[in-house]
């Protein structure tokens, strides 16, 4: 049995505020760290849907969260299906969090293959149940699309000579996270040890789609906010937060008069977090992991009159 301990646990139930009676949407439930406190905080009258790609942590989360009193949902999907995955009925809520990115349950786990710390199938998938693992996207890829994608998700210099590394492979194509050790330290030499993280990261990312998911989330999330309604999402990489930052200044952004520049009526939404609220020292010295999270949250209007006619 793995655990995890939540980011940002505190900052998180101090945005988002949940209360008893209300619903809230885990889109990235994990072994359900945050979640046992918004079930906690909810109560018997409140509604809980929990979402997960990793069919392990779900369960794993179903059985430990079991004891909570409130109305509970659990289903084995990845958010980049949002709404469609949700039932009908059940498609506006007061919470929806989500913590993006790779889980210290993934990486504590060698036999997943998110870790280049030891020699393991490389696999990269969060759902073991479907899509391509990273060696087969490794090896079907063309190299553009190959290339591109360690330059934008791992901002990776050389990633031409990565990628041409990987295909010229004498020993054939790689299938283990230890080989391609060996081939990003032929590439980079003595500065291997600081790319690594980066090309996992980008391989990762492309295998499983995370950013095309976080896309659909701000697509659809704000809409599926009741009025009074809060969404918040943790991320932990820059690529990830630039997203988020940039479509939630879209979404609290006030219209201005085209010719006086003056604002023409108000925002149906409003920033809870002006800056990305990052982790304690105290936090970053218990739990390493969390010095790169950034919470950033928006809550729905309680009445919206729209100015239009």
């Amino acid at each position: 049995m793995f655990t995890h301990e939540p980011v940002l646990l505190s900052e998180c139930l101090r945005i988002l505020d949940p209360k008893a009676g209300e619903s809230v949407l885990d889109v990235t439930l994990g072994l359900g760290g945050h979640a046992r406190e918004f079930l906690q905080r909810i109560g018997s009258t409140g509604s809980f849907i929990g979402l997960d790609a990793d069919s392990d942590n779900l369960r794993q989360a179903e059985e430990s969260l079991q004891h909570f009193s409130a109305s509970k949902t659990f289903i084995h999907t990845n958010f980049r299906s949002l709404p469609d995955c949700l039932p009908s009925d059940r498609r506006e809520f007061d919470v929806i969090f989500a913590d993006i990115g790779l889980s210290s349950v993934h990486v504590d786990d060698p036999s997943r293959g998110f870790t280049f710390r030891a020699d393991a199938p490389l696999d990269l998938r969060f759902d073991r149940t479907s899509g391509m693992t990273g060696a087969a996207l490794l090896s079907s890829l063309d190299p553009e699309t190959l290339m591109t994608a360690f330059q934008k998700f791992g901002e990776l210099p050389r990633a031409r000579s990565l990628v041409e590394a990987i295909r010229s492979r004498k020993d054939g194509p790689i299938l283990r996270t230890g080989q391609l050790v060996d081939v990003v330290r032929s590439v980079y030499g003595y500065k291997a040890p600081g790319f690594l993280p980066q090309v996992f990261q980008a391989l990762r990312i492309l295998v499983n789609g995370e950013l095309d998911a976080l896309e659909q989330l701000l697509a659809v999330g704000p809409s599926m906010l009741k009025p009074g309604g809060r969404l918040g999402i943790i991320s932990f990489h820059s690529l990830e937060d630039r997203l988020v930052k940039q479509k939630f200044r879209e979404l609290v952004a006030v219209e201005k008069d085209p010719v006086t520049g003056a604002d023409v009526g108000q925002s149906s939404f409003k920033l809870l977090t002006p800056r990305a609220v990052r982790p304690a020292a105290e936090e970053i010295k218990t739990n390493p992991r969390s010095r790169s999270a950034c919470l950033r949250a928006l809550s729905k209007a309680e009445l919206y009159t729209s100015h239009r006619t």
